[in-house]
Order: C-alpha cells, then structure tokens, then sequence
C-alpha cells in the first residue's frame, strides 16, 4: 500500500520496480502503468498482475476495507507489480504525471442515476477530459457496468470528451472471455446481470462546442431506460425504486416523468 502516491508522480514505473539483483536483462523499470479506479478488494487487478508481470497495476479506491483486503491479497499473492493507492478519483492528477498512464480501467463504477449527482460519474464529459491528460499515446480507458442507462450515458460523454471508441459492447463476458472477472460481477451475474462495456482511447482534441453538447446532454440515467421496461429481466442497482415507480406510472396510462408528453 502506498500512502504517499504524489510523491512517486511521474516515477511509478521505475520507483516500483523490484530490486533483484539476480536480474539479468538489465531492466530497471516497468513497461507499462496501468490504473484500476475504484479497485475494490483487488480480485481483478490482482489477476491482471498475475498474467502481466513486466506491467504495474495500481489500484484506487476509498473504502478502508475494499483497499485492506486488496493490499492483503497481494501479499499473499506475492504480487511485485500490484499497489494499492487510498485515495478517490479527485486526486488524480496529483497523483499521476503527464501520459504515465498506458491503461485505466472503471469497472462497476457507482451510476449515480440521478441528475443532480451527474457531476460525481466518472463517465462525465468533465471526468473524462482530466482523464486525457494522464493518458500515453494509444492508451485507452474501458468501462465495465451493469447498467445499460449508464452505458448508453457513457457513449455520448466519450464522443464528447474527444475518445474514439474501440469498441462497445452489450455482453462483453461473451466478446471479451479472457478478461478477468471481479468478485463484483461473479454476485451481479448470479443475479441476472448482463456487464455492458466500452473500451476508448483519445482522439483528437475535443472543440468547445463538442464539450458543451456533452455537458449540455440529458444527465439523468432515467430518461436513458430502454421504451418497454416490462421487457427488463435485470434492472440495474439503484435504479429498482425508479423503474417500478415508472411502471405503475405506465400501467396508470400516465407520461414516466410527471409533464413529460407520453408516447
């Protein structure tokens, strides 16, 4: 666990390269960087450092016990390429330099369904535009989530903030079978979830009005559930209360959102 992180800003890589000096290929420090945001207990990220040994994996979360857990398991793993940072999404960019990161990945990030709390998504216009910076050329960031109102959220923040998406998917345990799975989806799964995703990288940078028309789209995840939510056979955490209130609305004859014209 590193609990001084600003203070390896721009050296991650050779500041956390194992001393051996039985090595023989005469490296000094990691190939690559990459950041998990929002790591949980590590079950991901520790399998991720297990298949990459030459890349270091830094993980990032606020609960005390998700990064006690996660720094146990990569001492029992023996991990020498995991780090677990206590720090929130807020403190990024003291934290990491320019380009120091060649990967970040959201899985599971909370929605924050409500438009008054868009602000807190890590999808948002403004998240991913600070994102950009700490990015290397050809880096990318993938989004992992249950919730299909996020994810259809997502797409157009990413356009927004510059991205060009190397892919999106509605299933991406079925496109994407060798990713390690977290403890998180095993539960979602078991329920009935299916994990939507979205893997970008940056483009060209993105114009004022481009920005704008992110920050100016509808922000509440509501408005963003598919036409027939009787069709639902999963509906996504956090979103249980609104979908049924929208149901007895429908069922009522009425609009979901009260002045909303009905269809």
């Amino acid at each position: 666990m590193e609990t001084n992180a600003p203070g390896l800003a721009g050296r991650w890589a050779q500041a956390c390269w194992p001393i051996d000096p039985q090595r023989s290929d005469g490296r000094d420090r990691f190939r690559e960087v990459r950041l998990d945001l929002g790591c949980g207990k590590g079950a991901f990220i520790a399998q991720c450092a297990q298949l990459h040994p030459d890349i270091l994996f830094i993980g990032m979360d606020v609960e005390p016990i998700c990064i006690a857990y996660a720094a146990q398991r990569a001492c029992d793993e023996g991990l020498r390429n995991m780090v677990i940072v206590p720090r929130g999404a807020n403190a990024l960019p003291e934290i990491f330099c320019e380009g120091e990161l060649s990967a970040i990945t959201l899985n599971f990030p909370t929605p924050y369904p409500k438009r008054h709390h868009a602000r807190r998504r890590l999808v948002n216009v403004d998240h991913l535009l600070g994102f950009r910076r700490l990015l290397a050329p050809g880096a990318t960031i993938t989004l992992r989530t249950d919730s299909q109102p996020l994810w259809e959220y997502a797409k157009g923040q990413f356009k927004a903030a510059g991205y060009t998406i190397r892919w999106a998917s509605s299933d991406t345990r079925a496109d994407h079978p060798e990713t390690p799975v977290t403890e998180y989806e095993r539960r979602l799964t078991e329920r009935g979830a299916t994990v939507f995703g979205i893997c970008a990288e940056p483009g060209s940078e993105p114009d004022a009005a481009g920005i704008q028309r992110g920050r100016d789209a509808e922000q509440s995840l509501m408005c963003y559930l598919p036409a027939d939510l009787f069709s639902l056979d999963y509906v996504p955490l956090g979103m249980e209360a609104a979908v049924e209130n929208f149901r007895n609305r429908e069922r009522k004859g009425k609009a979901r959102i009260p002045g909303n014209t009905r269809s």
